[in-house]
């Protein structure tokens, strides 16, 4: 419903309640999407102005199995947001410099859907704002959320400004500072890991791309022996730097130190097309409940779970999270929201704990797990398993991929 004020307005007429949604980042998008898919009104909620502009790449890699979550929401989104994105054929793994696994793999067949592909978050937010607008959300731009009612019936949200929003539910894709999830005391639980990585956006040459390929390098010879990504993406790619846990964030992470050291990683002529840089540390954290006790608010996205970058959960996971939510509220029972926050939840464990596996391969705490690295990468050109082994284990488990995009929920 549109806001009530406490002052001398009379408060708008009634009219069906609409499902409030709480962030407009991809996964709150998302989550407006679905719920109109669903034939619900809709009524998002974001802190931001209109015109934001949201720097980086962020999250930039959308699963096959998000991309038809998302075009069984809007028909269609997954051709618009795989015709804008790129798709990389081969991946490429080595460590010290020497080449230890390389793959590539034919392009998909046919008009299919393809594995994945890899943007800009904010060209997917693009995409997903434009599927919202044309299925008829409601967008209230500059509204902070600041506390909230819940009911057996209904929840109602108050703003900084004063001013009540009521519906029928809450979906609160408002990230990790998530007001709403603290507004409900529901505790985020797990750890965080020492050290911190770097990433940077890159624009592209004109002319002199690099090739389209995903390259992970173990102990890179031009970063000292920290291991290094580079992933593409429309218009240039992103490259992930693994710091030490003595190094210094101004060392590394800041834009003078980026144009230092990129040169050495991905070739002459990078330093002076930095886009942005940012750094990240591992997070695996899932909050104790994905709802509250009246089953009127569903937590999804980053304000019900945080992961580390590397394996792709952060961003997939929460526009399942998001689908199953719009299909939990459409069914109109408090036990259907029960079992998509039990689903989800235990789909974030999962992830978590992959998450964990990668993060004991990437940061290796154990003198065990690098001689099985050095072993590996030794043995790599006569067991192709063991170079395999050292493609996959960065990115925790591949069979969680139900996990991440989810099926029922």
């Amino acid at each position: 419903m549109n806001p009530a004020t406490d002052g001398d307005e009379s408060p708008a007429p009634d009219r069906e309640q609409p499902v409030l949604v709480v962030g407009a980042g991809p996964v709150g998008l998302s989550a407006a999407l679905g719920l109109r898919a669903q034939g619900l009104p809709v009524v998002l909620l974001e802190a931001d102005p209109q015109e934001r502009e949201r720097p980086g790449s962020r999250a930039l890699f959308v699963h096959r199995e998000t991309l038809r979550l998302l075009d069984g929401m809007r028909p269609g989104l997954a051709a618009d947001i795989t015709a804008y994105g790129r798709t990389w054929h081969t991946r490429r793994t080595l460590y010290r410099g020497r080449e230890v696994y390389s793959r590539t793999f034919p392009p998909p067949s046919g008009s299919g859907t393809p594995p994945f592909t890899s943007l800009r978050q904010v060209d997917t937010e693009r995409f997903l704002r434009t599927a919202c607008e044309a299925a008829g959300v409601e967008f209230v731009w500059g509204v902070r959320v600041e506390g909230l009612i819940v009911t057996p019936t209904e929840v109602t949200l108050t703003d900084g400004d004063g001013r009540f929003w009521t519906g029928t539910h809450a979906v609160a894709a408002d990230g990790a500072r998530s007001t709403v999830r603290r507004e409900l005391g529901i505790a985020m639980e797990g750890t965080h890991a020492e050290g911190f990585h770097v990433v940077v956006d890159v624009a592209d040459i004109p002319g002199a791309e690099l090739p389209l390929e995903r390259v992970f390098h173990y102990e890179h010879p031009g970063a000292d022996g920290r291991s290094v990504m580079r992933v593409p993406f429309t218009g240039g790619f992103q490259v992930d730097l693994q710091c030490r846990d003595d190094d210094a964030q101004e060392a590394y992470g800041t834009e003078e130190a980026v144009r230092e050291w990129l040169p050495s990683v991905v070739g002459e002529g990078y330093g002076e097309r930095v886009l942005w840089v940012s750094t990240y540390r591992f997070l695996r954290k899932v909050a104790a409940s994905f709802t509250d006790p009246h089953r009127r608010v569903l937590l999804v996205g980053e304000a019900a779970h945080l992961f580390p970058p590397f394996g792709a959960r952060g961003m997939n996971s929460g526009i399942a999270d998001a689908a199953a939510a719009a299909r939990a509220v459409a069914a109109g029972t408090t036990e259907e929201v029960a079992e998509f926050a039990d689903v989800r939840r235990a789909a974030a464990l999962f992830n978590s704990a992959a998450a964990g596996i990668a993060l004991d391969h990437l940061r290796p705490r154990r003198r065990i797990v690098r001689v099985k690295q050095r072993a590996a990468a030794a043995l790599a050109p006569v067991l192709p398993w063991c170079g395999s082994w050292l493609e996959h284990a960065p990115y925790g488990p591949r069979h969680g991929a139900a996990a991440v995009a989810g099926r029922k929920y």
